[in-house]
């Protein structure tokens, strides 16, 4: 091959290629034309490998023709390039337009559940006294959720709470948050202002008003000179705070075994307001709590002397303190997760 049939060929090769460049539909296919006439196995590279059979003379006439037209098609591709990124730039920009005056989505909110949102209203009114929220375990050993509490083994108010025993000997799901008053004694030293809220268990068969897993607040408050005047004004003032003031309170007798003396802890009506209705029972009270002043025994178990020391306690449930605040009739909705339900309280 002589150098005219060189030339030749490299003219043909540009005038091919630019046709092909400007015809690219694509980047792609752009890309596709570079690797096939610029590549290290492309048509360039084939016709340049004729060179070595040209005269030393003619040699640098061919490279420079092969660099002419190295640089009209790579002067091409980049031209090419530009126009089909903007293009296509445009097309995706179209087809991935977004109306930002379209509305969104409604997010859905959650809520705390019912139990958990009295569980924290009872506790933000306490604070306010000096409480302070403790956390106990939910397995407890039998010494601690009976025998401390002045529940001995044969005493016959165990029958009181239906228990759920665990595999380990000695142990079981606690069947009231009341063990937490021995635990707090033996890690604080008086004044004592604690709130232990959590689940309780017990094997009781599941209707309108009882579960056998359901939530209590415990109070504890132990320091000198505490009598049942200080529990009662507590009580009172709770009681304003949780269902509206004007509300009126009452003391009735009660048994515990770990407190003495025992009391209930009444509201007026919160249906009815006092004459009575079936809300109530006739009577225009409801009960809210149970509680009383520790008992000694009690006190000894905490590691307090009880000459010196004195205390008092409550209990309650929050899903009663929500079914009597919300008119809810059924306890058992508290734990059906029906989201029916559940959304009312947002």
């Amino acid at each position: 091959m002589d150098l005219a049939d060189l030339t030749r060929d490299l003219d043909a090769l540009r005038l091919r290629a630019l046709a092909a460049v400007a015809a690219a539909p694509d980047t792609a296919t752009l890309e596709a034309i570079e690797v096939d006439v610029l590549g290290k196995k492309g048509e360039l590279t084939s016709v340049l490998r004729g060179i070595g059979a040209l005269p030393p003379d003619d040699r640098p006439r061919v490279g420079a023709v092969a660099n002419t037209v190295r640089g009209a098609i790579e002067a091409a591709l980049a031209d090419r390039r530009s126009g089909l990124a903007s293009s296509e730039l445009a097309a995706r920009l179209e087809r991935e337009r977004l109306d930002v005056t379209t509305p969104g989505r409604p997010l859905r909110h959650g809520s705390l559940h019912p139990s958990i949102q009295a569980m924290a209203e009872i506790a933000g009114i306490f604070e306010q006294f000096g409480f302070v929220v403790h956390e106990s375990q939910e397995i407890e050993d039998d010494l601690t959720n009976f025998q401390m509490l002045n529940i001995p083994p044969d005493h016959p108010a165990r029958d009181l709470w239906d228990t759920l025993y665990v595999d380990v000997p000695g142990h079981l799901l606690r069947t009231h948050t009341s063990p937490g008053q021995i635990r707090v004694m033996q890690a604080m030293r008086p004044p004592i202002r604690a709130l232990l809220p959590g689940r309780c268990f017990r094997y009781e068969s599941v209707d309108a008003s009882h579960g056998f897993e359901f939530f209590q607040v415990e109070g504890l408050m132990v320091d000198e000179g505490t009598t049942l005047a200080d529990l009662k004004g507590l009580l009172d003032q709770f009681a304003q705070a949780m269902f509206g003031t004007g509300k009126k309170t009452r003391f009735r007798p009660g048994y515990y075994p770990f407190t003495e003396p025992s009391v209930a802890f009444d509201v007026e009506c919160l249906v009815c307001g006092g004459p009575g209705c079936p809300a109530c029972g006739r009577s225009g009270w409801m009960t809210i709590l149970g509680a009383g002043m520790v008992h000694p025994v009690v006190l000894q178990y905490g590691g307090l002397d009880p000459e010196r020391y004195q205390g008092f306690a409550f209990g309650m449930g929050p899903e009663r303190i929500s079914m009597l605040k919300h008119g809810i009739s059924d306890l058992r909705l508290f734990m059906d997760n029906d989201l029916r339900f559940l959304d009312q309280f947002r």
